[in-house]
């Protein structure tokens, strides 16, 4: 992986880690967040990455703009990914997850950049 990458990446994995528990974000809230709106895609990939990284992600707490689990598919275990969000109190029917708008979470909001 390029040095860039690594390091969008790193920065991609310091936001996911401060989504409190019960709530998601977006892959392009994360973007928006770290300055590089029209990278919502490469964030896609850090999750997809994040397996591997030593410190935990919490990588089921990011989700696409419409609140479709997206990611569902590179977890190990199927339906990790929703497991994990009802675990916090997350409601998803049929890979959506409901009231959306009540759970979901802006870094560039509650971060205030």
């Amino acid at each position: 992986m390029p040095k860039d990458d690594e390091s969008f990446f790193k920065k991609v994995y310091q936001v996911v880690r401060l989504i409190p528990k019960g709530r998601v974000t977006s892959y392009g809230a994360i973007a928006r967040y770290l300055g590089t709106a029209k990278s919502s895609r490469m964030v896609g990939w850090a999750m997809n990455s994040s397996g591997s990284e030593v410190e935990y992600v919490p990588a089921h707490r990011v989700v696409n703009r419409n609140g479709l689990l997206t990611g569902k598919q590179h977890f190990t275990e199927e339906n990790a990914m929703e497991k994990s969000l009802k675990k916090e109190g997350i409601k998803v029917v049929e890979n959506q997850i409901q009231d959306f708008d009540k759970v979901f979470w802006d870094p560039s909001e509650e971060l205030n950049i």
